[in-house]
């Protein structure tokens, strides 16, 4: 069976996938390449690649789902088939940028719990009973990985390219995926994706936000299954 390589989004670790691991390892191998060691959406493209199968199905989240795309750009005769979950296929707006130095300084001078709690961590999730556990856990994962993660994950975010021409060249089985209620990577950038890719699959996942793999497993674990399977 195809095996399944898992890329998490930015400032987090396996445990982003945890119920997709506990679904799928049964049945086939999963491999979770770490995004640590560049400052670039190429050269961890290229890390990703180097460690992967020689053929496999790829699915990404947010800054992972960026690095996806980068990965079958790359490499597209590997990838078998992509999921592409809350994420942007889009260069950097300007906006966006200037924020981001201003949040590596804090990281850099001791701040990044601040900058997680206050500035990224509001936009994760929707409202729900399990949010606050969520929200803790990305916490966890983000001081874990620490300030110099943060700030290469965020130069490479910074300067990452527009993917729409990779998308449009794809011919392969793909499932665009996101929360209702994602306030980083709408709806209507998924709706863009899906037109990009000939045949894709769209699944919006209702009463979640940016990180449906963990605000609402069952129906992300189904939609994926039916990607896996098609």
């Amino acid at each position: 069976m195809t095996p399944l390589v898992l890329i998490p989004g930015m400032m987090c670790d396996a445990r982003l996938f945890a119920p997709q691991i506990a679904a799928f390892s049964r049945r086939r191998d999963i491999c979770l390449p770490s995004l640590h060691g560049a400052a670039s959406i190429a050269a961890l493209a290229r890390g990703a690649l180097e460690g992967a199968p020689p053929r496999f199905a790829l699915a990404g989240l947010s800054m992972g789902g960026i690095v996806a795309m980068e990965m079958l750009r790359q490499a597209p005769e590997r990838v078998e088939r992509i999921a592409l979950l809350d994420t942007n296929p889009l260069a950097e707006r300007e906006e966006v940028k200037a924020r981001r130095l201003p949040q590596i300084e804090a990281a850099r001078a001791g701040d990044l719990a601040r900058v997680m709690r206050e500035e990224m961590k509001p936009n994760y999730l929707a409202d729900g009973p399990g949010r606050e556990a969520i929200l803790d856990l990305c916490m966890e994962m983000a001081l874990g990985l620490g300030p110099d993660v943060f700030e290469r994950q965020s130069r490479a975010l910074m300067d990452r390219p527009d993917q729409s021409e990779t998308l449009r060249g794809a011919d392969l089985p793909a499932l665009v995926l996101c929360g209702r209620h994602d306030a980083l990577c709408p709806v209507e950038r998924h709706e863009l994706m899906a037109g990009l890719i000939p045949g894709a699959a769209l699944e919006i996942i209702e009463g979640a936000g940016h990180l449906p793999v963990l605000e609402k497993p069952g129906e992300t674990n189904a939609a994926l299954a039916r990607w896996l399977e098609d």
